[in-house]
């Protein structure tokens, strides 16, 4: 049996730990409309028996699921913190999804209620449609105190969450993740960056999300630090946040900061108490350089998936740095780079990068409901990232490709199957093909290529309103291109290396 870092508690009962260790000591800080609202660990609790007293009152059980379609407020992680405390099972969902997407995940999951902000009508509808009780957030939370309730026993290898992901399929898969894994993750954030309980996390990244999850909330509760969460993100208002909050410590893609280095110069920048900042994906030289020296901070990249729970790579917080590259294995992480052949990549040669752990407790506990995905993903204790990497001097990895036929867009992973299978679902439309194009703020736009059905005719305009129609804002093309036939291979493969690069030809014989 494995010994768990917090032994058999969930959670839910790490809070409680940390509430009556340090009960007024500030966890998280809600900014919006630019006031705060602070919430000591104490008052977290208390904020989370109202959510575990709302899910009790839509009658969710122990075990059972639940969907959250909200911004970043303060309803979130009392629905979040109240399932850990009630074993139930929280189900994150962007609030800009369709209600095409909604519905999807609210039948995959089998949720029992969904929580909504009070504007979103389109999706209650498509919860009314789907008979799941709906509860708003606002007028439902409040008035509940949560006395009745008490926090449930919970084994730390069961599941508390499961965040829907786009992977490489036409549908996303639903990430299941265990308390045990949230532990974890929080653990290895806090100790690579040598986390002490005064410092304190400026979150702008959407908490439905992996990344502010597990990097920024999981390191601050185990530490007895403190997050500032902001409603959303903003770049021209993110430096006096930072400032404001007195943030040590901040998350960011490369795209939200090209944002940010992209607002008027302040000679206030520079003024806060920031002491690193990690990101993802790649910056320029120069944006790196100004970054670092415009806000007087330290830069870490690093590497992470939903499916990994904590980020398997990160540049050295206290030794020679190449932030070009997503970093250096963590202490305590596995992880193999193999070649086409499964042998291990020498340095200087690309391979998958492989992740070595235990499914529930350092990696994910599979795909929900879809145990063949789960099998392709987890192969005898290596879970396969589907990213190609090149193995560097000094343990260093730099980011190459991807094997997987995703598209990176501001921070958002879309899958292009899912792209496909909206843009052919329009009459019109006989085959599609959606592909990653350069742009300058967002790291990938994408185009979709599309050919016609015989005699039938559509616009590109038409077509992207189509797409508005069924997918989140993120997922849509940038541009459509129309096209007689896609190219393929001579076994009826698209060629998706000539729609890049613009390259058509007439299909393979």
């Amino acid at each position: 049996m494995t010994i768990l870092p917090f032994g058999d508690r969930g959670l839910g009962a790490v809070l409680l730990d940390q509430a009556e260790r340090t009960p007024d000591a500030p966890f998280l800080l809600f900014e919006s409309d630019g006031s705060t609202t602070t919430y000591t660990y104490a008052e977290t609790v208390a904020l989370a028996r109202r959510g575990q007293s709302v899910l009790a009152g839509a009658g969710v059980r122990g075990g059972e699921r639940f969907a959250i379609a909200t911004r970043n407020r303060p309803e979130f992680f009392a629905c979040w913190f109240g399932a850990a405390l009630s074993g139930s099972v929280i189900v994150p969902v962007n609030p800009g999804s369709t209600p095409d997407e909604l519905d999807f995940v609210l039948g995959h999951a089998d949720c029992r209620m969904v929580v909504l902000e009070q504007d979103a009508d389109d999706l209650a509808e498509t919860a009314t449609l789907a008979g799941v009780p709906i509860i708003r957030t606002g007028a439902d939370f409040d008035g509940r105190s949560g006395d009745e309730v008490t926090a449930e026993p919970v084994d730390p290898r069961n599941p508390l969450s499961i965040m829907y992901t786009s992977g490489s399929t036409s549908r996303p898969k639903g990430v299941v993740v265990t308390h045990a894994n949230y532990l974890h993750a929080g653990t290895v954030i806090a100790e690579n960056l040598r986390m002490r309980p005064a410092d304190r996390w400026l979150v702008v990244l959407p908490v439905f999300h992996a990344n502010a999850q597990y990097y920024s909330v999981m390191s601050s509760l185990v530490t007895g630090a403190s997050a500032a969460v902001m409603e959303r993100f903003s770049a021209s208002r993110w430096a006096a946040q930072a400032r404001r909050h007195k943030a040590t410590l901040g998350s960011l893609f490369a795209a939200p900061m090209r944002m940010i280095l992209s607002q008027p110069r302040d000679p206030a920048d520079a003024d806060n108490d920031l002491r690193e900042v990690c990101f993802a994906q790649n910056l320029t030289p120069d944006e790196l350089k100004e970054f670092e020296e415009r806000y007087a901070t330290g830069l870490l990249q690093m590497y992470g998936m939903t499916e990994t729970i904590a980020p398997p790579t990160m540049n050295p917080l206290d030794r020679r740095r190449d932030n070009a590259t997503i970093g250096a294995p963590l202490s305590g992480s596995r992880l193999r780079v193999v070649t086409g052949d499964g042998v291990d990549a020498a340095v200087g040669e690309v391979g998958e990068l492989l992740v070595g752990g235990e499914p529930g407790i350092t990696l994910m506990a599979g795909y929900h409901d879809n145990p063949e995905a789960t099998k392709a993903m987890i192969r005898d204790g290596w879970l396969h990232t589907g990213d190609i990497v090149r193995v560097e001097q000094h343990g260093f990895l730099r980011f190459h490709d991807r094997a997987r036929d995703v598209i990176k867009r501001g921070g958002e992973v879309v899958a292009a199957a899912e792209v496909e299978r909206v843009v052919e679902t329009h009459p019109a439309v006989a085959e599609s093909a959606a592909v990653g194009i350069p742009d300058d703020m967002l790291d990938e736009a994408f185009k979709v290529v599309v050919a016609l059905r015989p005699g039938h005719a559509v616009t590109e305009a038409e077509l992207l309103e189509h797409c508005r129609t069924h997918l989140a804002s993120f997922k849509v093309p940038s541009v459509v291109e129309f096209v007689d036939a896609l190219p393929r291979t001579s076994v009826g493969k698209v060629r998706k290396g000539l729609l890049r690069a613009n390259v058509l030809t007439e299909p393979q014989s």
